[in-house]
């Protein structure tokens, strides 16, 4: 069985991430997306929470899973048997990191190879960060997250503001 991990923070999931996953899914038998539990980024939502958006966010997708981990990638690859990594790179701005972690990854396990994908021309300016900015403005985002995101980011972003 062809595996490929699609691992990211998620934070939260975007009709970007959504569109990498689905055509992922049309190449490889299995699709793992792996939410990164313990990353130097600064998450709005936990991970169980993000875990639970790209659920919902993939129902209905053939052959995607979902599940969380901590460390590297390429371990949990290796843990999964996956032989691919999919990364997707929206900007040239994205390439210079991308690259960098995929050559670190190749060292550390050359048997495990990377993929880009390109988004879709809707969703190649899109980041989860520039989501979560609009959206507190009051910005209509149906067209870059699945209607359950925003819900989950709204009530997030209320809670937030209560504190």
């Amino acid at each position: 069985m062809k595996v490929a991990i699609c691992p990211g923070t998620f934070d939260p999931v975007t009709n970007g991430h959504i569109d990498i996953i689905k055509r992922a899914a049309a190449i490889f038998e299995k699709i793992i997306v792996a939410v990164a539990e313990n990353t130097s980024k600064k998450t709005l939502f936990s991970c169980r929470e993000r875990v639970a958006m790209v659920h919902e966010a993939t129902q209905g997708i053939k052959g995607v899973t979902v599940e969380e981990f901590k460390g590297l990638v390429v371990d949990f690859a290796r843990k999964k048997e996956a032989k691919t990594i999919i990364r997707g790179l929206r900007m040239i701005s994205d390439f210079e990191y991308e690259f960098q972690m995929a050559l670190t990854n190749r060292n550390l396990a050359p048997d495990v190879e990377t993929i880009f994908f390109m988004p879709h021309p809707n969703y190649s300016y899109i980041s989860s960060r520039l989501i979560k900015e609009v959206i507190s403005l009051g910005a209509d985002l149906h067209q870059f997250l699945p209607g359950e995101v925003i819900k989950m980011l709204k009530i997030k972003l209320n809670e937030n503001s209560d504190r």
